[in-house]
């Protein structure tokens, strides 16, 4: 698993942009690889193997949920640690995150602080 790569999926380019400005600030040696949907999410996890995906859970053709349950029933990808990330912030949201596979869950707008925080937990 490559231990110092961050996988984004988001379908915003602003979310994206965001988490990249946030990743660079920083200053931690993270590699930076980015998806704009689920399925594209799940074939970059297998190909670069990252130690984190932030995943956004609503995506066009495929969405977070799936994606996450696709990596987990992956031999090859189901230690790799998910985040949910969203802007939907239903009751029930954050346990139904946590039973497709995610790790953990945060939601939009991401919080600065929070999100330096975690990548700090996870990368220093």
């Amino acid at each position: 698993m490559g231990s110092r790569t961050l996988l984004v999926a988001d379908d915003e380019p602003a979310h994206r942009e965001l988490i990249r400005m946030i990743v660079e600030d920083t200053a931690l040696p993270i590699r930076l690889v980015t998806a704009r949907d689920g399925e594209e999410a799940v074939a970059r996890a297998r190909e670069v193997r990252p130690s984190l995906v932030l995943m956004d859970l609503m995506m066009p053709v495929v969405d977070g949920w799936e994606a996450t349950r696709r990596l987990k029933a992956d031999p090859a990808t189901r230690d790799i640690r998910v985040i949910a990330l969203t802007a939907h912030e239903l009751p029930g949201d954050a346990a139904r995150a946590l039973a497709a596979g995610c790790d953990a869950y945060i939601t939009k707008p991401i919080e600065v602080p929070a999100l330096r925080a975690l990548l700090e937990t996870y990368f220093r």
